[in-house]
């Protein structure tokens, strides 16, 4: 098995076999506690129009969006897990456009199949794969807007592939540190409102839910994320 450590949108434009398309703050971590809530589908897309187009349509879906962390106007919901805390999701149809995670995915055309990738369902990520035991696996870090690294995106990537490997990584601590750096802005009270303090603890969990989220076409052939156990 052969395995890349890609960055960014260029990274996923790379990206070739099982590929995840890593975004910890806050997409994907985001869309695994949406599944978890019990969310039936949830479409990843790469622009704010195609949601609101899609919105019109299906009035009952629910509408996520961002752009630079903040919610963009007209949408139901931000990027902010804590958002939906508590919530029951049953049966609920998203649409979820970010800067960076539904980007990555839009971009990885050369992908044979993919996989979101967050630090919360790592450990059911690394299962999956080594089950399926293919020659190349890809892990793209999506990083800040696509476009600049950023340490949890690659400390997510670094702890699936120890995972594939069978080696150790020192994350927990790494983890904790990303409040002095990337997740510095969850910690800064003038941005609280954007970045809820509450958003970081969610998505620097790890190994809590047992499920990937995999992408699959509906019978119009649009993407969307399926929860599949293992």
């Amino acid at each position: 098995m052969k395995i890349r450590l890609l960055q960014l949108i260029e990274g996923a434009k790379q990206a070739e076999g099982i590929t995840v398309i890593i975004d910890v703050f806050r997409a994907f971590s985001l869309e695994a506690y949406l599944m978890a809530a019990g969310a039936d589908r949830i479409y990843p897309i790469g622009s704010a129009e195609k949601v609101f187009e899609l919105k019109a349509e299906h009035p009952d879906w629910i509408a996520i969006g961002e752009r630079g962390g903040k919610k963009l106007e007209g949408m139901d919901f931000g990027n902010s897990p804590s958002s939906f805390e508590g919530m029951d999701l049953s049966g609920k149809v998203m649409l979820h456009t970010t800067s960076a995670g539904t980007q990555g995915i839009a971009n990885a055309v050369r992908a044979d199949e993919i996989l979101t990738g967050s630090l919360v369902n790592a450990s059911a990520i690394a299962r999956y794969i080594k089950e399926k035991d293919p020659e190349v696996v890809s892990l793209v870090c999506m990083g800040l807007s696509g476009g600049k690294e950023t340490e949890e995106d690659t400390l997510c990537g670094e702890y699936i592939r120890a995972l594939l490997l069978g080696e150790s990584i020192e994350l927990e601590s790494r983890a904790y540190d990303l409040r002095y750096s990337s997740g510095a802005k969850f910690f800064d009270p003038a941005r609280a409102e954007i970045f809820p303090t509450r958003d970081f603890e969610m998505c620097v969990e790890h190994d809590i839910f047992d499920f990937v989220l995999k992408l699959e076409y509906d019978e119009d052939g649009m993407g969307y994320v399926k929860k599949i156990i293992v």
